[in-house]
């Protein structure tokens, strides 16, 4: 069973307001998309590494892939303009292939440890589909038109980050349905399982407070 951890950096960054997406915004010497990429390139657990990059970037980060020099990043994918088209993207890429996992991971999320990554591997030897969360420590609300609705019980709300990791026929059928869906909402990739596969248990393993997502300028330490 090959492990592929598939980066996405399709987006474009606009709530960021630089002229650069975020990914490749520069933090202590190298590029956000650096770390992310670095992470799972070196991962023992790791087989292969897909960068999924909006067309208007991809020559950017081919010169970004051979300044580092990685040995496992094998495919650069055209992203679009939704996350989940890049995610779709990479299931394209590598569909028809039936002993292989995807590693799902957000390349906003430059901060991500060779521990966590490890967890959902682990994970992957006996469940079909993995998440990564960490327990909240704030009281959740459920606003609606401005007002408080429901109060959720705090422990058992827990933040979602990535990877999210799935066997490959089984995230490739959970998008295939959804693609026939009129009504389809774009959502996470465990979102999309959860809703068109609800039989299939989605496993969530301990993530960190450390692997958290970079959305504005001031989110990043210079």
């Amino acid at each position: 069973m090959r492990n592929i951890a598939v980066i996405l950096a399709g987006g474009t960054g606009s709530r960021m307001g630089g002229p650069l997406p975020k990914q490749f915004l520069a933090c202590k010497g190298r590029l956000l998309i650096e770390y992310a990429v670095d992470a799972f390139d070196k991962h023992a657990l790791v087989d292969e590494v897909a960068v999924v990059v909006h067309p208007d970037y991809m020559d950017y980060m081919e010169k970004v892939v051979r300044r580092n020099g990685w040995i496992k990043v094998r495919q650069l994918l055209e992203g679009g303009s939704e996350r989940y088209l890049s995610s779709l993207s990479a299931i394209r890429a590598y569909e028809g292939e039936t002993e292989l996992n995807l590693l799902l991971h957000d390349a906003a999320r430059p901060w991500i440890s060779g521990e966590t990554i490890k967890r959902v591997v682990e994970a992957l030897y006996t469940h079909e589909a993995v998440g990564v969360a960490i327990p909240s420590t704030d009281t959740v609300w459920e606003v609606e038109d401005g007002s408080v609705c429901v109060i959720p019980d705090r422990r058992r709300m827990w933040l979602a980050q990535t990877p999210q990791a799935f066997r490959l026929p089984l995230v490739a059928e959970a998008y295939r349905r959804a693609m026939q869906d009129p009504d389809f909402m774009a959502t996470d990739d465990c979102g999309v399982v959860r809703k068109y596969m609800p039989e299939v248990e989605i496993h969530v393993v301990e993530g960190d407070k450390g692997n958290t997502k970079i959305t504005y300028a001031e989110d990043i330490v210079s």
